[in-house]
């Protein structure tokens, strides 16, 4: 396999350039790197990432994590990467200097992050999940936690998790019974989890969870919910370990991701399982949401370089694969010519396009939430620090759900490209498609994210991230009306900014009946509708920087490259775009279809 599962130019542009990294590198708490250090970084994992990471990406496909004789058995290459990504600096990148961080901003982090996922989206994880596990302790934790766990797990010797979903509760944390007794200073934990990412592996030196539980006593649902460090192993006064009672009772055996082990833990089997309380009682779910808005926008990211990937292979493939010919202006084919690159038949070129226009408008919103993210705690003014967390807010769902969903049509066009070899395993589309399915399940799924989109952040605070969003995309539009050939795709997207006020005036009427139900009934398919043209905005974005570097005379990359852009953000104007006017027509049909009634509709 070729390592062509990225366009690092493409990365950079749309880094340095479109969302302009700049910006938040002149802040101070940044103001030790500069473009070029940034460049330098990028460079180097894409470097790693050649050698530690894509080579072994295939084979851990073929060869599962799997459960035997009580342990969790991986491919030896994992633990060699959690070595090496806490010497690379990779789980401790977004941390203060002074705990053992790298202060580097998150722009930069999900770069680096993208371009391990699009290697190899078995591996990331493990490092990913020990990062937000460590930031937890961070905000929250007392200095003996701190100091405890924190420099382990930045340097890669420790793992770390978070342990949520139960059995019987799935993804409604208002019902998880785990218990935390108190016993002195610490507390008695009891009970089980299920589809804990990297929960347990073979040469795991220790796992640090953080795992939600109530306190006897505590009130129901989510209020009476709080937050432990449970080690797999406790740490001693003279710094050796000794088991905590955390069991690995089993290993999912999955479609995809098959690399990156997802296992079943029971804590306190025999009764002899420790947990210590992070910050106060019953604010566990609050402190958690902290790390899932970061995994949401990192599983978005492993979405989106999964795609990235897959969009990679099959234009590769189409490159080489000759098939057909070509129709003569006759409107007939030439037998006796020679048989034609698939990249030549026009559907084939469709499917690249999408492949293409979903991959890349999706890492342009990564970047750009990630710049909301790192100007929300680095802007100087605080109002500037409100108004890009707000947006940050709002996108959040968005960002997690269009490169999960839009995504899998992605690679699923991309094994459409290679035809029946697409669905053999000799070639890696097939991986690609099973491997990304997840990405709309992990950290709420798709309807979950579409209910906050909708129920929480559309209304939050009387609609005011709402108008800030609206105000960045009329901003946007005011800047590419500064070029003639633009300016009908300014018209196009300012119509669908129209169109979603109609669309929500519609659904508001319900919330304002009172009727909660049926205004959430189809936030899904609004979901849809919403990002599809918020990827339109980051589109005309791209278009417009790449129009300007044209204009300009830039030498920063071809003008092919800018050209290909353009032509990309044309294809997603008139093939993607639309398709929201016959979701605006679903959302506002006042028929409710969905809805629980007396009457019998499944058989």
């Amino acid at each position: 396999m070729p390592n062509e599962y990225v366009d690092i130019e493409t990365l950079k542009f749309l880094l340095f350039q479109v969302q302009n990294v700049k910006e938040v590198l002149d802040q101070e708490r940044f103001s030790e790197y500069d473009e070029e250090a940034i460049e330098m970084f990028v460079d180097s994992v894409k470097d790693f990432a050649d050698k530690e990471m894509f080579p072994f990406f295939k084979e851990m496909d073929e060869h599962p994590a799997h459960f035997k004789d009580g342990e969790i058995i991986v491919h030896p290459q994992i633990n060699k990467y959690m070595k090496q990504a806490g010497e690379m600096g990779f789980v401790g990148a977004p941390f203060d200097y002074e705990i053992g961080g790298l202060q580097m901003p998150s722009m930069a982090v999900n770069a680096s992050a993208f371009i391990q996922e699009a290697a190899n989206n078995h591996m990331p994880g493990y490092a990913g999940l020990t990062l937000g596990a460590a930031e937890l302790i961070i905000h929250f934790a007392n200095q003996h936690l701190n100091e405890t766990y924190v420099p382990k797990m930045i340097s890669g010797d420790w793992g770390g998790t978070m342990c949520l979903t139960e059995p019987q509760a799935g993804s409604s944390l208002s019902d998880i019974v785990t218990t935390a007794t108190p016993d002195g200073d610490a507390y008695k934990i009891h009970g089980q989890k299920i589809f804990i990412s990297g929960g347990d592996y073979t040469g795991a030196e220790n796992i640090v969870h953080l795992v939600l539980a109530r306190i006897k006593g505590a009130p129901a649902g989510t209020k009476g919910i709080s937050l432990f460090v449970v080690p797999k192993n406790r740490p001693k006064s003279d710094g050796s370990l000794e088991s905590n009672d955390v069991t690995t009772v089993a290993d999912f055996q999955k479609m995809g991701q098959k690399g990156y082990c997802t296992t079943h833990l029971f804590f306190g089997d025999k009764e002899n399982c420790t947990g210590w309380l992070v910050g106060e009682p019953h604010q566990g779910l609050r402190y958690m949401f902290l790390m899932m808005n970061g995994a949401r926008i990192a599983v978005g990211r492993g979405a989106a370089a999964i795609a990235t990937a897959a969009y990679h292979a099959s234009l590769n493939y189409a490159h080489e694969r000759p098939q057909g010919r070509e129709l003569q202006s006759s409107g007939k084919k030439d037998a006796s010519t020679e048989q034609t690159l698939i990249v030549n038949h026009p559907d084939v070129r469709r499917m690249l396009l999408l492949q293409k226009a979903v991959s890349e408008g999706s890492l342009s919103l990564i970047f750009l939430c990630s710049k909301y993210h790192d100007l929300s705690i680095s802007a100087a003014d605080a109002e500037a620090r409100e108004r890009n967390n707000l947006l940050l807010e709002i996108l959040t769902p968005v960002v997690k759900t269009y490169p999960a969903e839009m995504g899998v049509t992605s690679v699923n066009n991309g094994v459409q490209v290679l035809g029946g070899y697409g669905f053999c395993s000799d070639y890696i589309l097939q991986q690609y498609l099973r491997d990304i399915r997840i990405s709309a399940i992990y950290e709420g799924t798709t309807g979950i994210q579409s209910q906050d989109l909708l129920g929480r952040k559309v209304t939050m605070e009387n609609g005011k991230a709402l108008m800030f969003l609206s105000e960045e995309i009329q901003r946007s539009i005011t800047g590419a009306m500064a070029y003639e050939s633009l300016v009908p795709y300014t018209k196009k997207l300012g119509a669908k900014l129209e169109l979603t006020q109609q669309v929500l005036q519609s659904l508001m009427g319900y919330a304002m009946q009172g009727d909660y139900q049926r205004f959430l009934a189809d936030a899904t398919p609004f979901m849809e509708f919403f990002s599809t043209i918020v990827v339109a905005w980051q589109w005309l974005v791209i278009g417009t920087n790449a129009q300007q570097a044209l204009v300009m005379g830039s030498k920063q990359y071809s003008d092919e490259f800018y050209e290909s852009k353009l032509h990309t953000m044309k294809f997603y104007f008139k093939y993607e775009l639309p398709k929201t006017q016959g979701l605006s027509e679903i959302l506002m049909d006042k028929e409710a279809l969905t809805l629980n009634t007396d009457k019998k509709i499944f058989a």
